[in-house]
């Protein structure tokens, strides 16, 4: 796989990573108070309500945890693409050399595609040789003439 395939892998793998790690962020994040003129809510003083203060506890830590994870893994992304960038071939003679080597090619493709003209224009002018010399054998079949 070339490095600009490589690069595109790599900048997907990082867009989804990201995308998984703020959507498990913002799920997971804990309320916040908006503002302090709110008031508190009611204590909860069932035990069924204790136990999902208890469970909900045990989730905010391990959603600590998947956090940690994601944002490690979504850190040894960009650093995998910074090293795929830092692959990149270096530009040979700078912005000069390369507006020179465009012309060049420029040129080149302007030679060929003259040619490539060439050609077309001898196809469309043997086609037109073969279609009436078709057209002659049909009509002298149709009319029933033997050829001259």
């Amino acid at each position: 796989m070339d490095i600009i395939s490589q690069l595109q892998e790599q900048v997907n793998t990082t867009a989804a990573l990201a995308f998984n790690t703020f959507g498990t962020l913002q799920r997971d994040a804990s309320p916040v108070r908006l503002s302090p003129n709110y008031p508190e809510p009611p204590a909860a003083a069932k035990p069924a309500e204790e136990a999902a203060a208890a469970a909900a506890a045990a989730a905010t830590v391990n959603a600590v945890e998947q956090s940690k994870l994601m944002g490690a893994e979504l850190v040894k992304a960009a650093k995998q693409f910074d090293i795929l960038v830092a692959a990149l071939p270096l530009s040979e003679g700078g912005e000069e050399a390369q507006l020179k080597r465009i012309a060049e090619l420029q040129a080149e493709n302007d030679a060929i595609g003259q040619e490539l003209q060439k050609q077309l224009e001898a196809a469309e002018k043997e086609l037109k040789q073969v279609q009436e010399l078709f057209n002659q054998a049909s009509d002298n079949c149709l009319n029933l003439k033997k050829p001259d």
